[in-house]
């Protein structure tokens, strides 16, 4: 729970807010107002400092509605899952990347209509009539369902561009390699360093949204397409994912995937495990794979006549990986080495 929420917090911090405290509740059902009694009178008590309540797991429309309501209607309520699409509409440069945070975010916003309009409650009728609030809802109800049709079709049509560009590869037999990660693992850096791309580089989470692919010059002098994907995080939205279906088919037409791994991170193993597991539930599980290991100039040196970095006991548990230091350029002639080694056994690279 404490890597959870220090993470939220990071998230927090890319979205633009300042974190003024954090709380912690265990609880083994969350109750109508996510928060036990107790926890929300804690709440209430440290009121002048805050506006904004963000939920490290996704609420409930009618969790949201009545927390807001127990708080107080000047107080913001928002879950793990707003927070990302906030970050990732702020993130998102091209015409794709934007249309799949939109419906992700039209997705979301459709059950939680209920509650916007209810301060115009008082003003309905009687029995059998209906109050503007309640026709508002539904209004606004009919207008999200037309403009999430419409992104899906506009999407569709971004999915059908990007099959045709795979098949135009697949006839000039260009092998394609994509970076994946925990956010923040330093793969934005690495495919700078491989490609001198100018990909925009920062410690922020999700720096980098929209993938970009670019030429790799291998050893033997073949070349290959390198793609650097967005990163990933604990409890990733399954909207998210969805809504970026037609950029994780570029990982589901890769011949290679690169795994960047922060090694200098106390939870590397876990941050390793979390990517694996996006990596199966994507199907993806029996893609060929080479771990990167990177941050190593991070690392202490060992004493003795190899100099070697000291390797945090739990990464080995990752498997063998290739150390490199995206920053110095270390290892990644190795690097090279090893991806067209591993291409070669699955395809033939020109």
């Amino acid at each position: 729970m404490k890597d959870s929420l220090g993470e939220l917090a990071q998230l927090a911090r890319s979205a633009g807010a300042q974190v003024t405290g954090t709380m912690t509740q265990s609880v083994e059902h969350p109750n109508q107002t996510y928060l036990g009694k107790g926890k929300l009178e804690e709440l209430l008590a440290l009121r002048a400092s805050y506006d904004t309540i963000i939920l490290d797991d996704e609420l409930k429309p009618s969790q949201q509605r009545n927390l807001e309501k127990a708080l107080g209607e000047d107080v913001k309520v928002i879950d793990r899952t707003a927070l990302i699409l906030d970050i990732f509409a702020q993130r998102a440069r091209t015409r794709e990347g934007r249309l799949q945070v939109e419906l992700a975010q039209h997705e979301y916003l459709l059950p939680r209509l209920a509650g916007q309009w209810s301060h115009l409650e008082r003003l309905g009728g009687g029995i059998g009539t209906r109050g503007p609030g309640e026709a508002q809802i539904e209004t606004d109800r009919q207008l999200i369902r037309r403009r999430i049709q419409r992104l899906e079709r506009e999407l569709e049509e971004v999915r059908k561009q990007r099959s045709l560009y795979r098949s135009r590869r697949k006839e000039q037999d260009v092998a394609v390699v994509a970076l994946v990660g925990y956010t923040n693992a330093g793969k934005s850096t690495l495919f700078n360093a491989l490609t001198a791309a100018g990909v925009t580089e920062s410690s922020q989470l999700f720096a980098t949204l929209d993938p970009v692919t670019r030429r790799l010059r291998l050893p033997s002098g073949k070349a290959a397409l390198l793609t650097d994907t967005v990163g990933f995080i604990q409890k990733l939205p399954p909207a998210v994912v969805a809504a970026f279906r037609a950029t994780l088919e570029e990982l589901q037409e890769a011949d290679l995937v690169l795994h960047v791994v922060d090694i200098t991170h106390p939870n590397a193993l876990e941050q390793g495990r979390v990517v694996q597991e996006v990596l199966r539930d994507l199907h993806l599980q029996d893609k060929p794979v080479v771990l990167v290991l990177n941050k190593v100039d991070l690392l202490p040196q060992l004493e003795g006549a190899d100099g070697k970095p000291a390797l945090p006991e739990a990464v080995a548990a990752l498997g063998r990986g290739v150390l490199v230091s995206a920053v110095t350029h270390s290892g990644l002639d190795r690097l090279l080495v090893e991806i067209e080694t591993a291409l070669e056994r699955v395809v033939e690279v020109h």
